[in-house]
C-alpha cells in the first residue's frame, strides 16, 4: 500500500472541514421548528446528514449547539437590520429593518416550537447570558435607526427602540400561541401603528 502524504493524516493537522459550522446550525434550526426543546443531537445530525459523532466533536453537547446557534444570530442581527435599512428612507428603513425579525416565519406551530426552546434556554445560565446579548444587540441596531429617523412625536431614543424591540417580539410570541393571519402581517400592523403615531399622523 502506497504511502499517504496528505498533511492533516501524516503529521497530527486536523483533517479539514468539509461539513461547515453554519450547515450543522443550519440543520439545529429545522430539527428545533419541527421538534421544539425535546431535539436530540442524533435528530440534528440526521437533518444535516451527517453522524453524530460529528455534531458531538463539533459543539460538544446539546447546550454547546445552543449556544453556538445563539451566537451566530447575535452576529447575523445587525448585519440582516442594516442591509434591510439600506438605501431607503430613515423610517422606512427602520420598519423594514424591524420586519425582518421572523422572517420565513409562517407556520405557528414551528413559532411555538422555537418559543418553547426559548424557555427551556431560560433555564441554562450561560443561554440565559447569550441571550441577552442577543437582545442587547438588537436593540442598540434599532436605537441607531431611531436615531435618524424623523419621528417627532416619539419618546427618547433609547425608549423608542425598547418599546420597538418588545413590540416585535410581543408579536411574534402572541402570534405563535393565537396565530390569527399572517405573522408578516400582524408585525407590519403593529410596527406601521407604533410609528404612524410617532409621526403624527
Amino acid at each position: 500500500m502506497d504511502a499517504i502524504n496528505e498533511p492533516w493524516f501524516n503529521n497530527g493537522v486536523p483533517r479539514p472541514q468539509t461539513i461547515t459550522d453554519e450547515r450543522l446550525l443550519t440543520a439545529t434550526g429545522t430539527v428545533i421548528g419541527r421538534k421544539g426543546p425535546g431535539f436530540t443531537i442524533a435528530d440534528v445530525a440526521k437533518e444535516a446528514g451527517v453522524s453524530v459523532g460529528t455534531v458531538a466533536q463539533r459543539f460538544g453537547s446539546k447546550s454547546g449547539l445552543l449556544q453556538a446557534l445563539t451566537r451566530q444570530a447575535i452576529a447575523d442581527v445587525e448585519r440582516r437590520m442594516r442591509e434591510a435599512a439600506a438605501g431607503h428612507e430613515p423610517v422606512d428603513g427602520l420598519r423594514r429593518a424591524l420586519l425582518t425579525w421572523f422572517e420565513g416565519m409562517t407556520d405557528p406551530v414551528e413559532a411555538g416550537n422555537h418559543l418553547a426552546q426559548l424557555g427551556v434556554d431560560l433555564i441554562d445560565p450561560e443561554l440565559r447570558a447569550l441571550l441577552a446579548e442577543h437582545y442587547a444587540a438588537t436593540e442598540r441596531t434599532v436605537l441607531d435607526l431611531v436615531r435618524a429617523a424623523d419621528l417627532p412625536h416619539a419618546p427618547g431614543p433609547e425608549r423608542a427602540a425598547r418599546v420597538l424591540t418588545v413590540v416585535v417580539y410581543g408579536v411574534s410570541m402572541d402570534w405563535s400561541v393565537r396565530p390569527r393571519g399572517a405573522l408578516a402581517d400582524r408585525l407590519a400592523e403593529d410596527v406601521d401603528a407604533v410609528l404612524d403615531a410617532w409621526k403624527g399622523r
